[in-house]
């Protein structure tokens, strides 16, 4: 074999492993599934967002709740009989209300019992999600975050703070149509948040978390740990199952050509017995 034909097989082998990589993470991941389906008797859906990175041009392309996902979720549940329970592993973003919101309404109506697993962060929209399972499971350090819609790329409620408080005169009229369309934005979400909360709580009590969520009360970025969801009357635990984390490794980050990284050898870690 020559020096070419080296250098072909080379060429071919680099190509084809990425492929052979994502072909061996579906098949650990689909196997991870059915245990953890089969030791909870549960259908466990993962919503997994990604900042995935085009290998040529090295771009990142954020991937968030889209129509796609809402499609694919309530498939899923349309495949599953009634009684049988949900477990749903979130990690994203956000996106879509309009998506968010037909996932949230599927979990709400299952009768089965739903839970909801953030094994790091469910933002946005995510939270949203997370408000219709009957128990959300974090870690010690996931977050949520607030609902507040965002409109252009700002958050509504400033828009519509800007609009109120500058005279009318000094505002553009495209500003005065994001403002009045926040003003319905914001109303939407918010009623649609004391919906899936009026279950688990007092009707009051659902319209003023659901307003504290949905107005703008934080920034949209703002992380509600598991102890202050609870004290907000979430049904929140931190008994995260060690296979719902092990589902984890295996949606990896692709990783990028440039920039910094986190590294870490992947094994457990335990303090070792000292003697005398």
């Amino acid at each position: 074999m020559g020096v070419m034909d080296l250098l072909w097989l080379f060429l071919m082998l680099s190509a084809l492993q990425p492929v052979l990589q994502r072909r061996y993470l579906d098949a650990m991941r689909v196997r991870k599934i059915a245990q953890i389906e089969k030791a909870r008797g549960s259908r466990v859906i993962l919503l997994v967002h990604r900042q995935e990175t085009m290998s040529l041009l090295g771009f990142p392309l954020l991937r968030y709740i889209d129509v796609n996902d809402s499609e694919e979720v309530l498939r899923a549940i349309q495949l599953t009989d009634e009684e049988v329970p949900l477990d749903i592993v979130l990690h994203t973003p956000g996106g879509l209300v309009l998506a968010a919101t037909q996932i949230a309404r599927a979990i709400q109506g299952h009768k089965g019992k739903v839970t909801v697993f953030v094994p790091h962060y469910a933002m946005s929209g995510g939270t949203l999600i997370a408000l219709a399972a009957d128990q959300i499971v974090m870690c010690r350090h996931s977050v949520l975050g607030p609902i507040d819609p965002q409109l252009d790329g700002m958050p509504a409620a400033s828009i519509i703070k800007v609009a109120e408080e500058k005279p009318i005169a000094e505002v553009d009229d495209r500003t005065l149509v994001l403002a009045d369309v926040g003003r319905k934005a914001i109303a939407q979400v918010e009623a649609a948040a004391a919906r899936l909360l009026a279950e688990k709580m007092e009707a009051a009590a659902a319209r003023t978390l659901a307003a504290r969520l949905a107005t703008g009360t934080w920034t949209h970025d703002y992380p509600i740990a598991a102890e202050e969801a609870r004290e907000m009357g979430l049904p929140v635990t931190v008994e995260m199952p060690p296979e719902v984390l092990e589902l984890m490794t295996l949606y990896p980050q692709p990783v990028r050509r440039q920039g910094g990284g986190v590294e870490y050898l992947p094994q457990p870690r335990q303090r070792e017995a000292r003697g005398g």
